[in-house]
């Protein structure tokens, strides 16, 4: 049998709607701080608040993961979303689906100026950094309460030569 393998498709506002919000600084600002400052305001929001939990700020320092790579799991957070945003303009991969199968899976690139937000309960695997270690800002959940299940994908997918 044969595996499938996920290609990447470039990370958008729409294409990713299904799972949650892209963070970037494409849309309008506001003019702030006599001139000096361009804010981009509500970029998403934070869903944290399920069983008295409460929005935590983290940061996560991750490692490129050897090549090919098998996704055979996911995991979600029912009980907050999560929100990643690279801290120094690395790429990255975000792999997502509705339901944790094989042929719900999707596979997007971030430019590494975008930032992704899950909304709360949305399949993911772990962070996939291209090419070197990097840094990112993560605002998830902090409380009371089971917050992450994981579920086994069979037959697992593979990534092949993303590169970075």
């Amino acid at each position: 049998m044969t595996r499938r393998v996920l290609i990447p498709e470039a990370l958008s506002s729409e294409a990713f709607a299904p799972f949650g919000e892209v963070i970037d600084s494409g849309g309008k600002s506001q003019v702030i701080n006599a001139g000096y400052t361009d804010r981009f305001h509500g970029l998403t929001k934070i869903d944290a608040q399920d069983l008295d939990g409460e929005p935590v700020i983290n940061i996560f320092r991750s490692r490129p993961r050897p090549e090919p790579l098998e996704i055979s799991f996911l995991e979600r957070h029912p009980l907050g979303s999560q929100a990643f945003v690279p801290l120094a303009g690395t790429p990255f991969l975000v792999v997502t689906a509705l339901y944790p199968e094989s042929d719900a899976l999707r596979l997007f690139q971030s430019n590494g100026k975008q930032g992704i937000n899950y909304r709360k309960g949305v399949w993911h695997y772990p962070l996939l950094v291209l090419g070197r270690e990097a840094e990112f800002l993560v605002i998830d959940r902090a409380g009371p309460g089971e917050n992450c299940e994981v579920a086994k994908i069979v037959p697992p997918v593979m990534i092949r030569s993303w590169g970075g």
